[in-house]
């Protein structure tokens, strides 16, 4: 049997990340907050199976795959949230010179108070893959 996937979309609201998964086989949606990211994913699972047991206590059909845990979590980072599990790793300034997008904005992204367009988010994401490439040809 193939491992199906629930994806479980990660934003930044504030001071917390937040997620949530709406897929349509879970019969309802899923919602967590937490301060970090390990704790977000670790709750989420936790509210998941809760969610999964209360759906079967009510009788709910659910499929197979769900109900017997045959699924992987697949979290897709918005871009503040990707912005933010980054603190502590990278700087700011770091992702800025080398998505080669103003630190300002970068800011703006991270805060949430501005979206980046799909090409700008993809500059942010090359930028973090070249400082990681570049780390990894130290010696």
């Amino acid at each position: 049997m193939t491992m199906k996937k629930i994806q479980v979309k990660v934003g930044w609201s504030g001071k917390n990340y937040d997620c949530v998964a709406d897929d349509e086989v879970l019969n309802g949606i899923i919602i967590v907050t937490n301060k970090t990211l390990e704790g977000l994913k670790k709750e989420f699972n936790e509210s998941l199976q809760f969610h999964i047991e209360g759906c079967l206590q009510d009788g709910d059909t659910l499929p197979e795959w769900l109900t017997s845990g045959q699924y992987t979590l697949d979290y897709v980072l918005g871009t503040s949230a990707l912005i933010h599990s980054l603190d502590g790793i990278l700087t700011r300034s770091a992702i800025a010179r080398a998505s080669g997008i103003n630190e300002k904005q970068i800011g703006h992204y991270a805060s949430g108070h501005r979206i980046p367009r799909q090409k700008q988010r993809e500059k942010i994401v090359n930028g973090i893959h070249k400082i990681s490439r570049d780390l990894a040809m130290v010696m």
